[in-house]
């Protein structure tokens, strides 16, 4: 095996998004010999990309370890020696590049691609969702076709591409058109005719511009429910894997989907975590004391798994089949990079956790009072958390909001933080029930083997994404909660 990335040009799609900033700063401090690394970067010129990566990139916490280890002025150089930022954007064909001189590089000297782009919103607007998690996919195979020296695709999408499934999820791709509800017929073509249309007639309407954000992201769960997929989000990533397999020719394709990523386990420091992420949500209204349940079947398995393993499986998966001229069928070449098969974590155990944390550790409100939480309520079923609500929580508003008319306002603040609270609870629930209320497991014997050869090459030490050496509760307590709540300051 040659050495590791040396030599090699990587071109890195989402370059200020979570992942691309762990996997950029992983490469640069274990593999300084990278030939260079081009990162695509949102922004009009290259110029604005250099600043954006800087601003975004470079000034995050995250590379203090490196900076540390090599020195500052050093990490400099190595960034403008290796650091490529290219100001383009993933839904326009060749990325909308306007530097061709740079483009004619691109082609030229590009290894490796590894599209990390992508909305994670789960009820993204349909025609944002579209052009950055399905034709920024295709944009990407047609952008690898006119290179001349690409070897690997590594693409990454989610393990809920699957749905709400159930029973063992086999790491499988999709065909072309395939639903999950089996009922339906999927074209993409017409998918895109919907969104055109529907921009169209709110057009003619004269809307706000919240009134078409909140339409077209009530038609990106149509349509994902229509063809059997629970949001905008997972039906979304799907399309993009079933253009990938079908184009892609002759093209090495890895795709890895993993489960819901938390921060950081060990590299390049414990619990580095940005942007507030699907379990966050719940964390925070819950140790603000908006909420005190939370929706869930407490025997759910929560599959997480840390984002810095996420990094390991992808530059592990392209150790492995990089001018690799073995052949490999589509479905070996798909990793679900997931815990629940071999160190499960149930909802019920969380509950616990942040009960725990956010005792020993309480929120303070702006006026310096202290938060305390009780034991989170858990509901398995949309049914019994309805119920609970219009028992416990709908009469006591009505009672605020009589009060409050009786009283000329006087409660206006109560009922406000009242209904606001409501409101948060079912729309969290609503959108976080394909995953909290999810009875299926993922099959991960692909991604086994992966850690196998990783062991075979003496490389597990450096990619580590072996999930069973994870203490749920250590984690949680000492690393994932102070880093979540850390972020939010």
């Amino acid at each position: 095996m040659e050495p590791f990335l040396e030599g090699k040009t990587i071109f890195i799609t989402g370059a200020t998004g979570f992942l691309a900033k762990i996997l950029v700063e992983k490469i640069l401090r274990v593999q300084p010999n990278v030939r260079k690394l081009f990162l695509l970067v949102r922004a009009s010129d290259s110029k604005s990309a250099r600043k954006r990566f800087n601003d975004e990139v470079m000034q995050t916490e995250l590379f203090s370890v490196l900076r540390e280890k090599i020195g500052a002025n050093n990490l400099n150089s190595l960034i403008e020696e290796k650091v490529f930022p290219v100001a383009g954007d993933i839904s326009f064909e060749d990325f909308g590049i306007e530097n061709s001189e740079m483009k004619n590089e691109m082609f030229k000297e590009i290894d490796i691609i590894i599209n990390s782009a992508a909305t994670t919103r789960f009820d993204e607007r349909y025609d944002i969702a579209m052009d950055i998690n399905v034709l920024g996919a295709l944009n990407i195979l047609k952008f690898a076709k006119r290179c001349e020296n690409v070897k690997i695709i590594v693409h990454v999408s989610t393990a809920y591409v699957c749905g709400e499934g159930e029973g063992v999820i086999p790491e499988k791709s999709f065909s072309l058109g395939e639903t999950l509800n089996k009922n339906s017929k999927l074209d993409i073509d017409v998918e895109r005719k919907v969104i055109n249309e529907k921009l169209k007639e709110l057009e003619a309407q004269s809307l706000t511009t919240k009134e078409v954000t909140i339409a077209m992201r009530d038609l990106g769960i149509q349509r994902a429910n229509l063809h059997g997929w629970p949001n905008t989000y997972s039906f979304t990533k799907a399309m993009g894997e079933m253009l990938l397999g079908h184009y892609k020719e002759d093209r090495q394709l890895v795709i890895i989907r993993p489960t819901i990523i938390t921060s950081t386990y060990k590299e390049p420091f414990p619990g580095w975590i940005e942007g507030t992420k699907t379990v966050d949500s719940f964390i925070l209204a819950y140790g603000k004391g908006v909420m005190n349940f939370c929706f869930g079947d407490p025997n759910t398995k929560l599959d997480m798994i840390p984002g810095d393993m996420v990094v390991n499986s992808i530059l592990a998966s392209i150790i492995a089949h990089i001018g690799n001229d073995e052949y490999y069928s589509s479905e070996e070449l798909i990793y679900h990079i997931s815990s629940s098969g071999i160190n499960p974590l149930k909802t019920s155990d969380i509950s616990l956790f942040l009960f725990n944390y956010f005792t020993k550790n309480p929120w303070m409100t702006k006026d310096g009072n202290i938060i305390k939480v009780g034991k989170p309520t858990l509901f398995s079923s949309m049914d019994s958390f309805r119920k609970y609500i219009s028992t416990y929580y709908w009469p006591l508003l009505k009672i605020v909001e009589l009060a409050n008319v009786l009283s000329w306002r006087r409660f206006d603040k109560t009922y406000k933080d009242l209904k606001r609270k409501i409101d948060m609870a079912i729309r969290l629930s609503e959108l976080y029930k394909p995953y909290l209320l999810f009875h299926g497991s993922f099959d991960d014997a692909n991604t086994k083997r992966l850690r196998m050869t990783m062991k075979e090459h003496k490389m597990d030490g450096v990619l580590n994404f072996d999930p069973s050496c994870i203490k749920w509760e250590d984690y949680f307590m000492n690393t994932h909660l102070p880093g979540a709540v850390k972020h939010i300051f």
